[in-house]
């Protein structure tokens, strides 16, 4: 039977009431150095008296027959967040999460013991419940979003011992079963990611399969080996510890080279997640990584590409690192993409802020860069191609005189900066006016500038 609109009016009053009175209960405890026991069990007593009321409002929605295979063998209610357990048994994450947190480290359905506590989320089970739950007309369940860090067990790290001593050992084969559970396990789960934090000497042990010079020797094993670098990378207590060891970059050097292409791929993307420390940025750009993204980007394997550039653009955030780039010809290749209508967003971005370097302007005026850029802002609808365009010609205005008159004939066909200037996001604005102003001052356009620049407002 329904409940009915007025009970669920007063289990609303109710929910406020106790939340209210739960609030100065937190505050007393929070504020006051000696707080009750009593205000605490209080507290207690009233988070258990919501939780009641929230059950109560999902019970209709279990008085269907659940099928067996959906329920959590530990709760025996309808799975929310499924997980698979390392037995390949399935549970409910809440619920085996909290069994592992109290220390068990046996399966509850096999009575096992665990090889490792790492969950692996059951999304076809999800599906199906989902499924199931539209196919009754009631609300899928939402899985939990903050359970708590994952904890790290001593069957963890001596199931981590275990894969790296295979990683070390002659067998080809169990080198790559070791490297592919690894891949696994690090993008799964980031307590077992933490763990290569615990030992500078982990990452080394890691990459013992692959020799420098020869790193493309197993191209299976290597990519299974880069990507799990990669995976690791994205663990912020990481990032230091893995861009320090002196094995890593090189050997990512060459994997931009030599290698799948998905190897190749990984490999700029784990220079993009490195960099986001500036320390990492400067040694990744002193080593020598920029050419051989360079190289790649000009290759222009559609699935490498993206990772390229967003390492490129967050390598070039450092002014050494742009000299480095421009010197290795980046501007060529980036401008030749450009022209060919491939990933014009990306690589304007670099463009911009590289363009704050004398040679890149050079290099950028003896290309052509002037008409690419101005039919880009006449014809794009994206506002941030737009800005990025008029940064480059603005610093191109100011660094070489010679392309004065292409700009200038440009404003006067088209009126291009004057629309800009009016229409642009607040920094094309700026810079678009910056451009005119530099124009007049030059004498090489007249027209309508001043009532350009009193239209802008706040500049």
């Amino acid at each position: 039977m329904a409940r009915t609109g007025v009970s669920e009016e007063t289990d609303k009053e109710a929910a406020m009431e106790i939340k209210k009175q739960l609030r100065k209960l937190v505050k007393d405890i929070v504020e006051e150095e000696d707080y009750r026991v009593e205000t605490a069990e209080e507290a207690m007593r009233a988070l258990s008296s919501l939780k009641n009321l929230k059950s109560s409002k999902k019970s209709l929605s279990f008085k269907l027959d659940v099928p067996q295979e959906f329920r959590c063998p530990i709760s025996g209610e309808l799975m929310i967040d499924p997980v698979v357990l390392a037995t390949g048994q399935t549970y409910d994450r809440p619920f085996i999460q909290r069994l592992l947190n109290e220390g068990s480290q046996i399966c509850p359905q096999t009575k096992q013991v665990l090889a490792h506590t790492i969950l692996t989320p059951n999304n076809l089970v999800r599906q199906m419940i989902s499924q199931w739950c539209k196919d009754h007309g009631i609300e899928s369940p939402k899985p939990v979003q903050d359970i708590g860090e994952e904890i790290v067990t001593s069957a963890d790290r001596n199931y981590l011992n275990a894969l790296l001593e295979k990683t070390s050992s002659s067998s080809l084969s169990d080198q790559k079963e070791a490297a592919k559970e690894l891949r696994l396990l690090t993008k799964r789960s980031s307590s077992f990611r933490a763990l290569f934090g615990e030992s500078a000497e982990i990452i080394a042990q890691l990459l013992s399969p692959l020799s420098q010079g020869q790193v493309a020797t197993h191209p299976e094993l290597q990519e299974d080996l880069i990507t799990t670098l990669l995976n690791l990378s994205i663990h912020d207590n990481n990032k230091r510890l893995v861009a320090e060891n002196p094995l890593v970059i090189p050997l990512l050097i060459e994997s931009l080279v030599f290698g799948t292409i998905q190897t190749k791929s990984n490999a700029a993307a784990t220079f993009f997640t490195l960099s986001a420390i500036d320390s990492n940025n400067v040694v990744i750009g002193a080593s020598g990584a920029l050419k051989p993204l360079i190289d790649l980007l000009h290759e222009g394997h559609p699935l490498a590409m993206k990772d390229v550039a967003t390492a490129m653009f967050r390598l070039c955030t450092d002014l050494e690192n742009r000299g480095r780039a421009v010197n290795a010809g980046v501007v060529w290749v980036i401008l030749k993409k450009i022209m060919d209508g491939v990933l014009v967003a990306e690589l304007l971005a670099i463009l911009a802020i590289i363009s704050t370097i004398q040679k890149a302007i050079q290099d950028m005026c003896e290309l052509g860069a002037v008409s690419c850029l101005v039919k880009i802002i006449r014809e794009s609808n994206c506002e941030r191609d737009k800005e990025n365009c008029i940064v480059i010609l603005y610093n191109i205005c100011f660094s070489a005189r010679s392309k004065l008159k292409e700009i200038k004939d440009e404003e006067m066909l088209n009126g291009t900066f004057s629309k800009l200037a009016q229409s642009g996001t607040s920094r094309a604005k700026r810079k678009a006016i910056g451009i005119l102003e530099r124009l007049n001052k030059t004498g090489t356009v007249t027209h309508c500038l001043r009532e350009v620049v009193l239209s802008v407002f706040h500049f």
